[in-house]
């Protein structure tokens, strides 16, 4: 197309683009790491494909459709990603020195994706994301595109090179696959930014300074507790509690955190060091999923490999 004539000027046409493909990519895969190999893959093969695109569609549907396909590809290359409750059942007693699972592809958590609408805000919530995890790569695209970005089916049927009638029905597998594992309301709609901000600000001080009942206060009788890469994970507000009490609380010299939102929900980076006085490292991205004014589930994504894409620094002062 003339308008794309060098590589230049097709990069500054993608560029307004390029945030929204990089929230559908993490949508279907997952993983920021690999959502980002995604739009770099996608843009490649859209740029080597224009001659074959003749402005049959806009530029944004065009880019989708790619975008869609590479990330078909890479699901059928690297497999689904994992949660801890995926490898067995919770751990009744605490593990102390739990080794990390490299084997497994972790799924990962995601910064906010800047000038989303409320329903793209939802998509990205844990319990959507993970819950896309058990949908076939057909029936996740589908539904994505569908339900979050508003494409009609015949546009998708088209996308995905496939029948309206097809659509439809990956459609409507995927949604009842998705009402079985999602919330019908979010924790946003209920409780409001500032509630949530001081949930995870009161969960965030009660861990650094030790407070017990603090803590216990602040979780579901039925709370959850893992930490990717290691596969053990906890559950109910008994088992939890000794988890904090043993680690975190007690073989975790000294804490530093900040408060940030993860997946469209509250969340906080925990820095973790030797002193008071000392450097402290980056230890975790800890998502918090909320039911009724409490935690119902603690994901904790440890390393500092999830730290640059929230903009953090590797080390805070103390």
């Amino acid at each position: 197309m003339g308008e794309f004539s060098s590589a230049a000027a097709f990069t500054r046409a993608v560029a307004p683009l390029r945030v929204e493909l990089r929230a559908h990519c993490y949508r279907m895969l997952g993983s920021m790491h690999d959502a980002d190999d995604a739009v770099q893959e996608a843009l490649l093969r859209a740029w080597r494909g224009l001659p074959g695109f003749e402005g049959r569609s806009t530029l944004r549907t065009w880019l989708y459709t790619v975008a869609t396909r590479t990330c078909l590809d890479l699901i059928e290359q690297r497999g689904r990603r994992a949660l801890p409750v995926d490898l067995g059942p919770a751990s009744e007693q605490v593990v102390l020195d739990s080794a990390p699972r490299t084997d497994v592809a972790w799924l990962g958590p995601c910064p906010d994706f800047p000038e989303a609408s409320y329903e793209q805000r939802e998509a990205v919530e844990l319990a959507f994301v993970a819950a896309c995890r058990h949908l076939p790569g057909n029936q996740r695209a589908a539904l994505l595109l569908f339900d979050v970005l508003g494409f009609s089916a015949a546009e998708i049927a088209a996308m995905m090179e496939t029948s309206v009638t097809s659509v439809n029905s990956a459609l409507a597998r995927a949604r009842r696959t998705i009402s079985a594992h999602v919330p019908a309301r979010t924790q946003q709609q209920i409780l409001g930014d500032s509630r949530l901000h001081e949930l995870a600000a009161d969960f965030a001080t009660a861990l650094a300074e030790g407070d017990v009942d603090g803590l216990v206060s602040l979780l579901t009788e039925d709370v959850t507790w893992s930490m990717p890469p290691l596969p053990h994970w906890y559950r109910g507000r008994a088992a939890v509690t000794e988890f904090a009490v043993q680690v975190p609380m007690t073989r975790c010299p000294s804490w530093r955190f900040r408060l940030i939102s993860a997946n469209a929900q509250p969340a906080v980076a925990f820095y973790l060091g030797g002193s008071g006085t000392v450097p402290h490292e980056a230890w975790s991205i800890t998502v918090l999923t909320l039911r009724e004014g409490l935690i119902c589930d603690l994901t904790s994504f440890l390393g500092a490999e999830h730290f640059p894409a929230f903009g953090l620094p590797a080390a805070v002062m103390p």
